[in-house]
């Protein structure tokens, strides 16, 4: 996996930290002449959509690996329906499955 790199730094092990909710509400800036640092909120704001661009693209592949099970569970369900219904009849519940 690549490096992956936010302000020149690359991020410890290529991943960066989870952010939690309880940061999110608790995180203090400080405070300038004019209100708050905006270097640091903007800095904050980029760990923020980095975090939720990592957590959108974990979706997108965990739907895309939802999708390919079903197909596959499809697939054998018809295979299964097909061996079942060509086997000879033998009795009750003495089929293949």
């Amino acid at each position: 996996m690549a490096q992956v790199h936010r302000g020149g730094q690359p991020y410890p092990a290529g991943h960066p930290a989870r952010l939690t909710p309880h940061e999110v509400r608790t995180r203090d800036f400080a405070v300038c002449r004019r209100g708050v640092d905006p270097v640091g909120v903007r800095e904050f704001q980029a760990r923020i959509a980095d975090e939720l661009a990592s957590l959108n693209e974990t979706v997108r592949l965990l739907s895309q690996e939802n999708d390919r099970i079903k197909r596959a569970l499809r697939d054998w369900q018809t295979m299964h329906a097909r061996e079942c219904s060509s086997a000879p009849e033998q009795g009750h519940n003495s089929g293949h499955w």
